[in-house]
């Protein structure tokens, strides 16, 4: 939790950043359950008027390293694409005011996540957020990449390039994390390297983390806030979609997208949505990428669970069921492959 001090230097910065001389931190509380952020709900007064704002921060050690002007630039990007995301406020790149950077952006109020695991998490709204949901993602991936904020601040990548840029980074984070053999994934990782995809058909936002559970619905069948762009960055469309649609997310329900609408009908309102082409013969490769990045991400925090820099118990849960549902799925495409 945030100090006396570190708290009066934030409320000097959403001062400025309002242009609200004497606004005062009435109410701050953090939420938990983040592997990569630090994230506290802040409530604001200025001029009389209530401002609901989040802080995002470093934790100790953070899963994805990854600057904050990156996730506030990514925000920036699709403010404007019909896309609902909360209005990025003020960054703050000065890691002396508090001990790291932070941004402040607006707080959606009124919204809720799901958890992956939950069976039946949207009731009968899963048709309609279902809809929305692979809208959204063919809005991101079809919003003018190159001139975004976001591209000033990621390498931007050669359409041929996209695929190995991402597969040495997590295969880096395997090898830097790894506390043990992973046969099944290193395996994997050879395939990829030796079955490289065609070049991206388009440069394009990739969100990084698109999932059930980084966007907030309203229980009335509409998603009021796509969040946690942290990983966001510029490269194929299809690492998007392929992330979205690893089984991770709907072992609930293995016979719909992320949980939520038939497979084709997902793809084809993703199609539409963006103005892209799906191309099965690529995105055989990146679904195969998909579950590396994953098992990547749920080794990392296997890790830092162990060495004790990251006491969140969300750490230790992933190192456990994602990890082994990770292995499984990799397993199943790679028996698939040399069947």
């Amino acid at each position: 939790m945030l100090n006396d001090a570190q708290l009066a230097a934030v409320g000097e910065h959403i001062a400025k950043a309002l242009n609200a001389p004497g606004a005062e931190i009435i109410d701050i509380r953090r939420f938990h359950g983040g592997a990569s952020r630090e994230t506290y709900a802040i409530d604001v007064l200025a001029n009389q008027v209530l401002h609901a704002l989040i802080l995002r921060c470093d934790p100790g050690d953070s899963l994805i390293d990854t600057p904050r002007a990156l996730e506030f630039a990514a925000y920036k990007s699709v403010e404007h694409c019909g896309i609902p995301v909360p209005r990025a406020v003020s960054l703050c790149e000065d890691a002396a005011l508090i001990g790291t950077p932070f941004f402040i952006m607006q707080r959606i109020e009124g919204g809720e996540a799901v958890s992956p695991f939950v069976a039946g998490a949207y009731g009968e709204n899963r048709d309609a957020i279902g809809q929305q949901f692979f809208e959204y993602l063919g809005k991101i991936n079809g919003a003018d990449a190159l001139s975004s904020p976001l591209a000033g601040q990621v390498d931007v990548p050669e359409p041929d390039e996209c695929w190995s840029r991402e597969l040495n980074y997590w295969a880096g984070q395997v090898e830097k994390n790894g506390l043990q053999p992973e046969p099944i994934l290193m395996a994997a990782i050879r395939w990829l390297r030796k079955n490289p995809p065609p070049p991206a058909q388009k440069l394009t936002i990739v969100h990084g983390d698109y999932r059930n559970g980084n966007v907030l619905h309203d229980s009335a069948g509409k998603i009021v806030a796509v969040l946690d762009w942290e990983m966001a960055h510029i490269g194929d469309p299809l690492e998007d979609l392929a992330w979205t649609l690893d089984p991770l997310w709907n072992l609930q329900d293995p016979s719909r997208a992320a949980g939520l609408i038939e497979r084709s009908e997902a793809i084809r309102i993703w199609e539409n949505a963006s103005g892209l082409m799906f191309d099965e013969a690529a995105f055989r490769w990146w679904e195969m990428f998909a579950s590396v990045k994953g098992m990547a991400i749920w080794i990392s925090s296997g890790h830092a669970s162990v060495a004790g820099v990251n006491s969140d118990p969300v750490l230790a849960f992933s190192a456990w069921y994602p990890k082994t549902i990770g292995n499984h799925v990799l397993a199943t495409r790679l028996a698939g492959i040399f069947a």
